[in-house]
């Protein structure tokens, strides 16, 4: 037995580790794998016209605000909406430079994971 003292946070703890030789050591059982959750069917997503980039929900939420419309040029980076997810407030940005083809979600929508928010042409 070893001891050591280790300071978390500023507050000091004495611990005590065993010392073993790796022959010593035994593998622990394999615990039964636990069944994969089954996922429900994605929503189909809208059409994207050729070479468009189709801007989807990272995470379940609500849509504060819609920043974009239809026919409005982008740069890389812009903030195309925001998405409020766990009382947090995230913004959507442009993955690339484009002009807007649609505008799938308005201010107040529920959304999924996946979900296409709009479509950059």
């Amino acid at each position: 037995m070893k001891k050591y003292n280790v300071t978390v946070n500023g507050t000091s703890y004495e611990i005590t580790l065993e010392v073993v030789d790796a022959a010593e050591v035994k593998a622990a059982p394999a615990a039964a794998a636990a069944p994969a959750p089954v996922a429900a069917p994605a929503a189909a997503p809208a059409p994207v016209a050729a070479g468009g980039e189709t801007v989807t929900s990272p995470m379940p939420g609500t849509i504060l605000s819609v920043n974009v419309q239809n026919g409005a040029k982008v740069s890389k980076g812009d903030v195309l909406m925001v998405l409020e997810a766990m009382k947090m407030e995230n913004e959507i940005i442009a993955p690339c430079d484009g002009t807007i083809a649609s505008v799938n979600v308005q201010n107040g929508a529920a959304v999924e994971t996946g979900a296409t928010l709009c479509v950059i042409a």
